[in-house]
């Protein structure tokens, strides 16, 4: 065995030499292009082993054990070792993926390496917060060092792709992917998506600590009918062009070097088999020159659409489309050689695809050092290193959203109160986790029951009150959620009897929320609202804190419950944070990404909805929009969040009244911290395209600044507006910059209504 390896290392050495230097350093190969490597390269391959290339397997054989002997590892074991085989995901280990890749590049004919991908969504072992929650922050500058620090993480791990960022934009809380986005907001949305790729990616992807971003799910998820996953998506190009793309082309813009296209339909064409998003607008109109991967079997279901009548069909219409990789579905390793040799794919689609992979691989600097990212010792150093701990802490505190703050019960005091606490969720350690966490340790989070017990100068008691769940949730089961247990309830009251501020942490389990987690009632699930309704009858002095992994419907809650804490499910150190926060350590300044309901029949609900011809009641009759049991106006609009101190806005500034299209405008706005704590605001501003050729929103997010102010300070913060925050897609894809009056608001959130006017002529 030694004396073959030997053979295929110098048949390697010699390959790489003959490919114009392969080994040339990473500086020389940032300075020019992969072109003629690729091209060699390409010249040498067989059809099977181009087809190889766009071949994603699922982690099948432990590489440190021993061969398959039969089924389908046994199967994919002879396809990596013919060299049928581009990438793998779900293996992870140093270890493992050292073994893999020296037996693809050491014993397969052409030694091309692997790329290893898995889903770090936010975070590998150490844990962020959820996306959703990292976007409350409007940090952008924490967000990026949030995925290096996932990056970092899982480079260490032997991962050199994550299937991340999602930039989906949703509007309804139903799906339960929307704790994976950015949120509602396109232009928030993009800018989220730009600090993960950068986060991901760094500076250099060629460096060990850096792993290939993905943006998916391209296109529209977030537009599923009813929020129900793996559904229908129906939208006009208004809201493509304008709302559903701009994150996309962000992320290309920043240098993300995959794509993921969706599980969904769009209008019609599965995503997977759709030539007017891959090839007309991603490859072609934007050029985007990295490779596109399908999502887990998602070519197969082309089938499931009615589009396909087999899986050759299916094959076709991916490959023709623009799919470069078939992850998982076995639809291209099956087909897609024959259907060259027929006659019916020209091989040229194939050449295409490989092309973009290779470069991939050549720019992560694979052919020069193909174990690069499978160091042992450098694993055992980096992971759950104290430095990631601290980051994600900081992630945490800047992710939580202050909802309601009556007569100043927050912060608590440090010293000589009576405390109760409440909630199953308080004493959970695997639920804050959230959702996809695969290479994260169960029960690893911080609980906020010892996040609490660390401030030595209260008396705190807990207490579960009910069961949220039966049983041990995982991740790929549904959680059982507790209807009939009530045991516990009179506990709580009698404890909360005694307290002189009870905490009470409700919300939904992180595994109700993520992939296939729709849900139709968005309340508090279980017995947790009568809990809530038993402890409030003896005791209201209560502080609410959430954990959930979307908006919810919390009506009562803010009718009756004087302070309300958004607190997500916010990581590894999920009960560290909430308490810095609140006991005061750490002043809140997290602002909504997502609109929050009255009641599931308002959903789809946001903000930047469009003008329409019977918006308000001018005539007091009821034939204008509007629904008759409840009002137009969310529970918590978009951009909404509070601080234990008060911000005044005044003095807003255009510097002139009227601009040609290529002028810049510049707006500023005087703020001041008017309470008794420093702390930080997010200055959101926002405008309004009054007279258009198509009917716009009657708000839009065209900048934010997250700004610090001590005490009694106040400081001018300044916006620019150009013919990029000013324009828009018609329904033809053309961007438009047209004249016409505009309307500009700053504030606090989307129903700013600090305004003024300036004309574009």
């Amino acid at each position: 065995m030694k004396k073959m390896q030997h053979y295929f290392t110098v048949c390697l050495t010699i390959l790489f030499f003959s490919c114009s230097s392969f080994g040339q350093n990473t500086k020389e190969q940032n300075s020019i292009t992969y072109e003629k490597k690729i091209e060699e390269l390409l010249a040498k391959m067989t059809v099977e082993e181009k087809v190889g290339q766009m071949n994603l397997y699922n982690g099948f054989w432990d590489a440190t054990g021993p061969v398959p002997k039969k089924g389908n590892a046994k199967t994919k074991y002879e396809h990596l070792k013919k060299g049928w085989v581009g990438a793998m995901l779900n293996v992870k280990g140093s270890d493992k993926t050292r073994e893999l890749q020296k037996f693809a590049v050491e014993e397969t004919r052409l030694g091309i390496p692997l790329l290893f991908g898995f889903d770090v969504i936010h975070g590998y072992k150490t844990l962020s917060p959820i996306p959703l929650a990292e976007s409350a922050s409007w940090d952008l500058e924490a967000i990026e060092k949030s995925a290096r620090v996932a990056a970092t993480e899982a480079s260490a791990a032997g991962i050199n792709w994550t299937f991340a960022p999602m930039v989906d934009i949703s509007r309804d809380a139903r799906w339960g992917r929307v704790m994976e986005g950015g949120g509602e907001d396109p232009y928030l949305g993009s800018k989220i998506a730009v600090a993960r790729v950068k986060g991901f990616q760094g500076e250099n992807l060629s460096a060990k600590n850096t792993i290939i971003a993905t943006a998916k799910h391209f296109a529209a998820y977030g537009f599923i009918e009813a929020g129900k996953e793996y559904n229908t998506v129906s939208i006009g190009n208004s809201t493509l062009y304008n709302t559903v793309l701009p994150p996309f082309k962000a992320a290309k813009d920043a240098g993300v070097r995959s794509f993921m296209n969706a599980f969904n339909d769009l209008n019609g064409i599965p995503a997977s088999t759709n030539t007017f998003l891959q090839r007309d607008i991603l490859k072609g109109k934007w050029n985007f020159n990295g490779f596109v991967v399908s999502d887990w079997a998602s070519i197969n279901e082309a089938i499931f659409w009615g589009q396909a009548k087999d899986k050759k069909e299916a094959a076709y219409l991916a490959a023709t489309a623009g799919s470069d990789m078939d992850m998982e579905g076995y639809v291209y390793i099956k087909e897609l050689a024959n259907l060259v040799k027929d006659g019916k794919v020209d091989e040229t689609i194939l050449d295409h695809a490989v092309r973009r992979i290779l470069k991939v691989k050549f720019e992560l600097g694979l052919f020069d050092d193909p174990y690069k990212y499978c160091n042992e010792d450098r694993e055992k150093k980096i992971i759950g290193q104290q430095s990631h701990h601290n980051a994600v802490l900081d992630m945490a505190k800047k992710s939580i959203v202050l909802l309601k703050n009556q007569n100043q019960l927050l912060p608590l005091q440090k010293e000589g109160k009576k405390i109760a606490l409440i909630g199953h969720l308080a004493d959970d350690d695997n639920s804050p986790l959230g959702s996809w966490r695969l290479a994260s340790d169960d029960h690893s989070a911080v609980t906020i029951l010892d996040g609490m017990k660390a401030y030595k100068g209260n008396t705190l008691s807990y207490e579960k009150g009910v069961e949220l769940y039966n049983g041990n949730p995982t991740f790929v089961t549904e959680v059982n959620i507790n209807t009939t247990n009530r045991k516990g309830i009179q506990e709580a009251v009698e404890t909360a009897k005694n307290a002189d501020v009870v905490v009470m942490v409700l919300g939904e389990h992180g595994f109700q929320s993520g992939e296939g987690r729709t849900r139709t009632n968005l309340d508090l699930p279980g017995l947790q609202q009568e809990l809530l309704e038993a402890v409030y009858k003896v005791n209201p002095n209560i502080v609410l804190v959430l954990q959930a992994g979307r908006p919810l419907a919390i009506n009562w809650a803010k009718e009756h419950i004087p302070a309300i804490v958004m607190g997500w499910q916010l990581g590894t150190q999920t009960g560290n944070a909430i308490a810095q926060v609140l006991y005061g350590d750490y002043n809140p300044s997290g602002k909504l990404p997502m609109t929050f309901p009255r009641n599931v029949g308002q959903i789809p609900i946001y903000y930047n909805y469009k003008s329409t011809g019977r918006g308000s009641n001018t005539q007091n009759n009821v034939f204008w929009s509007h629904y008759s049991d409840v009002e137009n106006t969310p529970l918590y609009p978009f951009g909404y969040g509070l601080s234990y101190t008060s911000f005044q806005y005044d003095n807003l500034q255009i510097n002139k009244l009227k601009f040609s299209k290529e002028e810049t405008i510049k707006i500023s706005v005087d703020l001041t911290n008017m309470g008794n704590y420093d702390g930080k605001e997010v200055v959101q501003l926002y405008i309004r395209d009054k007279f258009a050729s198509t009917v716009r929103p009657v708000k839009e997010l065209k900048g934010f600044e997250l700004v610090a102010l001590k005490r009694g300070e106040t400081k001018n913060i300044n916006f620019e507006l150009s013919k990029a925050e000013l324009g828009f897609y018609n329904n033809q894809g053309t961007f438009l910059v047209e004249e016409g009056e505009f309307e500009i608001f700053v504030g606090t959130d989307s129903n700013a209504d600090l305004k003024a006017i300036f004309e574009l002529k």
